[in-house]
């Protein structure tokens, strides 16, 4: 599997090389695509690779890949929007990403089915945080306490369901006895 990612990664450097050399030997080029305010698109051209690396053989490679290319969208938004402000709670995404990248992996490798659990749980926590951080810093305006309203209840249901789980478990070893 190391083989594979290596050979996937000195793929993606050459390809990134030769774009470089390219941009170099045709300025024009270069300033048709102006690469110094589309900057974002490397991240999410190296986020891509990697996905592609672990559609076709190295499922491990879709984690960086996720968390490479999410960074990759999340700096592209900030760019075209001007909305640097977005750090101080986009950040919680990140995690998100790798929940994303888990996810992926546990679909392309049937050995890792079990942790596509894990990443659903990152997933969810990501999705928590960067709602429970945007609304403290106003990204959602004054609806952010519906929020944190609906993820009390999701959780409250959610420890509900798993109370019936532990009930039903015990019902069932008694029975057994």
């Amino acid at each position: 599997m190391q083989k594979q990612s290596s050979i996937v990664i000195g793929l993606i450097l050459i390809l990134a090389g030769v774009l470089f050399l390219v941009l170099q030997a045709f300025p024009e080029l270069a300033a048709r695509i102006d690469l110094a305010s589309q900057w974002p698109l490397i991240l999410v051209g190296i986020g891509f690779f990697l996905l592609l690396g672990a559609l076709f053989g190295t499922p491990e490679l879709a984690i960086p890949g996720s968390i490479v290319g999410g960074i990759g969208l999340l700096m592209m938004y900030q760019n075209m929007t001007g909305n640097w402000e977005s750090w101080a709670y986009a950040w919680a995404l990140i995690p998100g990403f790798v929940g994303l990248g888990i996810i992926l992996m546990g679909l392309l490798d049937p050995d890792k089915r079990d942790e596509i659990r894990n990443g659903m749980r990152l997933l969810f926590i990501s999705l928590a945080l960067f709602l429970l951080f945007g609304g403290f810093f106003g990204a959602f305006g004054q609806f952010w306490p519906v929020l944190l309203i609906i993820g009390g209840v999701l959780l409250l249901f959610r420890g509900r369901g798993r109370q019936e789980k532990n009930a039903d478990s015990a019902k069932t070893l008694d029975e057994e006895s």
